[in-house]
C-alpha cells in the first residue's frame, strides 16, 4: 500500500464510533463478580491483593490455599460464581492440575475461565493445563512493576470478555 492509498479519515470514523452503551451493557452483565485466587504462597497472594488495590480493581478477591478449598468454595451455592479463577499449580493437598481435572469435569464449574499463574516452566504442565481447558498460562514475574502489569492485562482480559449470562 502506498502512502497515497492511506486514508486517515477512515481511522477517525472508526475511532469516533460511540460504544459507551455497548460497553456499559457488557460490564453491567458481569461487573464486579469475584475473582477466585487459588494460591498457597502468602507472599504471592498478597502481591495479587496489592495489585488489585494498585489497579483499583473493584472485583472482590477471594483467596483459598489449595484445590480442595477452591472446590468447596465453588460448590457452595451461597458463594457467587467467580469471573475468573487465578490458579497456582504447585500446592499442598490438591494442586492446580488435579483441581482442573475435577472442576472441568463438573457441569457447574467447567465454563469458569481458569488462568494459570505459576513459576513452572515445564512444557508438560502447559500442555496438560491447556488440554484441560485453561484460558491462559502465565509465569509469575518476580519484579513488582512487571507483576502489576501482568495483573492489569489479566484484568483487561476478563473486563473485555463477554461471557454468556448463564455461565
Amino acid at each position: 500500500m502506498s502512502q497515497q492509498d492511506f486514508n486517515p479519515t477512515l481511522l477517525v470514523e472508526v475511532d469516533t464510533v460511540d460504544r459507551s452503551e455497548e460497553k456499559s451493557r457488557s460490564i453491567s452483565q458481569q461487573d464486579f463478580k469475584p475473582v477466585l485466587l487459588v494460591e498457597d504462597d502468602t507472599v504471592d497472594a498478597m502481591a495479587v491483593k496489592k495489585a488489585f488495590e494498585h489497579l483499583r480493581i473493584k472485583n472482590n478477591l477471594v483467596i483459598v490455599t489449595n484445590g480442595e478449598e477452591a472446590l468447596e468454595h465453588l460448590r457452595n451455592k451461597d458463594n457467587p460464581r467467580p469471573q475468573v479463577i487465578l490458579l497456582d499449580l504447585n500446592m499442598p493437598k490438591m494442586g492446580g492440575i488435579e483441581f482442573m481435572k475435577v472442576a472441568k469435569a463438573e457441569d457447574e464449574l467447567r465454563r469458569i475461565p481458569v488462568v494459570i499463574l505459576t513459576t513452572s516452566k515445564a512444557e508438560q504442565d502447559r500442555v496438560e493445563t491447556f488440554n484441560l481447558g485453561a484460558a491462559g498460562y502465565i509465569m509469575k514475574p518476580m519484579n513488582h512493576n512487571d507483576f502489576i502489569d501482568m495483573m492489569d492485562k489479566i484484568h483487561q482480559y476478563w473486563e473485555m470478555t463477554l461471557f454468556p449470562e448463564s455461565y
